[in-house]
């Protein structure tokens, strides 16, 4: 199930026939769309801080309405490693070493209005922060002030009123972003008017589009799926993940989707085999070990019968065919009350390890390169309902509970000892860095440094109302959060 609201569930008890669909171009009848041409759209100048006119400027041969602010200052000529994709690498970990510890207490840098919220993770790439809205509207920002260094307008976002269900409005880029060093791109998929799906290839320096080509497969109806998964990048591939409206309507399927970084060959694919439902829509999205095979969890399907491979973690490899597979002996009574593991990426630990912990509150420990399949666990034990994106040092992840972050530690063997349980009201997907654990209270809009140790808070600050699921960026002493305003700096150590 696509579960935008922590906490709510709601349950569907449909048995159906599932068959196993692996989708490639020549193979399993996905077709590629073709890619546009490489041209950007004219660009409009205006000021660093705000837009100071509308002039018209021509569509991208997909039919994106575009707007551009093209006056950049350079990035400096010295600045801190980038944080180019969610929770900072391939692997998720949001753990960085070089960040100044909240010795001095938290004080708010500058908080930056924008033209919608910003539910994916705030960026750092070349000195620039990169954010994008539910507004279809993607924004490089002067970390120094956060002044307006370039916007660019995608489209025109999708009304909730037009949707069958859903707790977005309007519904425009919810996913994170993800940069490709490999190319200099910047790569991010807008929902737009149809409605449709299109991933638009940008240049960080500038905004200008490159290409842009639409990722919805066929036999998908655009209006039951939503791309809430932060995108992921390897092997050549932007990967995609696609779940469900919040409540579950329409005949979705979950899916990921592979597109070659360069906008030009085939699509590639894997559909989960579910009748419906099988959300792949973790806000963490897919993990990439160092062979390149991707992790993703999967949410409920529609079967209490028959097992569809749903409530489940998948290994795919780089061209996204299935490698292996584990779901939990009770998956039919995960599925028929909607506590499936779909809602928190997996977690890849030493000593050849995959953490994963859903709704029903029980962690598994997996073993990479071989999940287990039905029932395969290494080890499991009862951890806490989790969603969005752990953090991970060495053999400690920092789990994001709905009641209250958890820091489990996954011993040699494979088993789960739970060390704390903050009830500081921390529950927002953490990253770890200067000493500290920092995770979001997403019911009031704060954020909190808590200690590794203790899960004891260190220093608290408000940072305004705040989108589900956020989770905050550690970047050059500034603590970044996307909040429903736009963004907002938090500096560290006072």
């Amino acid at each position: 199930m696509w579960c935008h609201h922590r906490g709510v569930t709601s349950t569907y008890r449909r048995a159906c026939l599932a068959a196993l669909c692996v989708l490639a171009v020549g193979c399993g009848g996905v077709s590629s769309p073709t890619p546009p041409a490489s041209s950007p759209v004219a660009s409009q100048v205006v000021s660093p801080v705000a837009s100071t006119g509308s002039a018209a400027v021509p569509s991208t041969p997909s039919g994106l309405s575009s707007t551009a602010n093209s006056l950049v200052p350079p990035a400096a000529a010295s600045t801190p490693p980038d944080w180019p994709t969610y929770h900072a690498n391939a692997a998720r970990t949001g753990a960085v070493t070089d960040f100044p510890a909240p010795v001095g207490g938290l004080v708010t840098a500058w908080a930056a209005a924008l033209d919608g919220a910003v539910y994916g993770e705030p960026l750092v790439v070349g000195g620039r922060v990169l954010v994008a809205t539910e507004n279809d509207s993607v924004y490089a920002l002067d970390p120094a002030s956060g002044h307006v260094l370039w916007r660019r307008h995608l489209g025109t976002p999708v009304p909730l009123a037009s949707l069958p269900c859903g707790n977005i409005d309007p519904l425009g880029i919810t996913s994170t972003p993800v940069y490709d060093a490999s190319s200099g791109t910047l790569f991010v998929v807008a929902e737009v008017s149809g409605p449709h799906h299109v991933l638009v290839a940008l240049d960080p320096a500038t905004g200008a589009v490159r290409w842009s080509r639409g990722v919805d497969l066929p036999g998908d109806d655009p209006t039951t799926h939503q791309q809430r998964a932060a995108l992921a990048l390897g092997n050549g591939y932007v990967y995609i993940g696609f779940g469900g409206l919040a409540g579950d309507c329409g005949a979705y399927r979950g899916e990921v989707v592979g597109v070659p970084v360069s906008g030009q060959g085939a699509t590639i694919a894997y559909r989960v085999p579910v009748a419906r439902e099988g959300a792949v829509w973790a806000p963490g999205g897919p993990v990439l070990d160092a062979s390149g095979n991707l992790y993703v969890s999967v949410g409920n399907g529609s079967s209490t019968t028959t097992y569809d491979g749903s409530d489940s973690v998948l290994e795919l490899s780089p061209t996204l065919q299935l490698r292996s597979r584990f779901a939990p002996s009770r998956w039919a009574q995960d599925n028929a009350h909607d506590l499936d593991l779909g809602s928190l990426s997996p977690v890849l630990v030493p000593g050849g390890f995959v953490f994963i912990a859903g709704k029903s509150g029980i962690g598994y420990v997996l073993r990479q390169g071989a999940l287990g399949g039905v029932g395969g666990e290494v080890a499991s034990h009862a951890v806490c309902p989790a969603f969005g994106g752990a953090a991970q040092s060495g053999a400690t992840v920092y789990v994001p509970c709905s009641d209250g972050l958890r820091m489990v530690v996954i011993g040699s063997s494979g088993a789960i000892h739970v060390a704390w349980h903050t009830n500081s009201g921390a529950t927002g997907p953490p990253v770890v860095g200067g000493g500290a654990v920092w995770s979001l209270d997403l019911a009031a809009g704060t954020l909190l440094a808590l200690s590794p140790a203790a899960g004891s808070v260190l220093a608290r600050i408000d940072v305004g109302p705040l989108p589900h699921f956020a989770s905050p960026t550690l970047w050059d002493g500034l603590v970044l959060v996307g909040t429903m305003r736009g963004v907002t700096a938090i500096r560290a150590g006072g």
